[in-house]
């Protein structure tokens, strides 16, 4: 959820920042920018999405509309907009803005994706190991246990009187037995999960923040 809420501020921003630079034209067009996000929702949540096609199908779609904006006096048909898009690589009409996104959304939502399709493995485990065993016998001994250890003092009159540390400790890990033989296998798969995340860096370390805005956007105009 975490990161899935990041994505939709970055494409809340994006949009209006967009529609306070260029208002009626993007809005005319945003569907390109709106189908970018969808897709990369969809990867995140699993679906079957290629990143470096899909991308270059968004910069495609992108070069093409701009093409229209900035010939209006011309009609293309989309024959010539496709042959246009074809020469993409070799236009470079974005920079090398394409190949560094590229890079940074293939980094990161492989991260994010593997992480969360780690957590999602890791409970469907305990699920099922807790489906395994013999609740009733296991809640029955939990409830005598606790009982005992909490209201046997106020039965000798001694209230204020605490259980001890060890009792606790006792009672605490009969009731949670199951889920305690789980703990080294537990701890192993999240530090597999943490060796994978820090293996693959969501973002490369750079002397500036990266950034990518609209001025990179209509200082390529001159490209086209």
């Amino acid at each position: 959820e975490f990161f899935r809420e990041l994505l939709e501020n970055a494409e809340r921003s994006l949009n209006d920042m967009f529609v306070r630079t260029y208002g009626m034209l993007y809005m005319q067009n945003s569907e390109v920018f709106q189908d970018l996000f969808a897709e990369l929702k969809r990867y995140y949540t699993g679906g079957n999405v290629n990143l470096e096609e899909m991308l270059n199908d968004f910069w495609a779609r992108l070069l093409e509309r701009m093409f229209q904006l900035i010939n209006p006096q011309y009609h293309f048909s989309e024959d010539y907009l496709e042959c246009v898009s074809k020469y993409t690589d070799q236009l470079k009409p974005f920079g090398d803005v394409p190949r560094k996104l590229k890079v940074q959304v293939t980094r990161a939502f492989i991260a994010a994706r593997t992480f969360v399709q780690g957590l999602t493995v890791g409970r469907e485990v305990i699920t099922l190991d807790l489906l395994c065993f013999n609740k009733e016998i296991l809640l029955q001994w939990c409830i005598r246990a606790l009982m005992k250890m909490l209201y046997c003092p106020y039965c000798r009159g001694l209230p204020t009187v605490k259980p001890c540390n060890n009792y606790c400790l006792n009672v605490m890990k009969g009731c949670l037995a199951n889920q305690a033989d789980l703990d080294t296998e537990w701890n192993l798969f999240i530090g597999k999960k943490s060796f994978n995340i820090s293996g693959r860096k969501l973002c490369q370390p750079t002397k500036k923040k990266p950034k990518i805005h609209n001025q990179k956007i209509t200082s390529q105009r001159n490209n086209i």
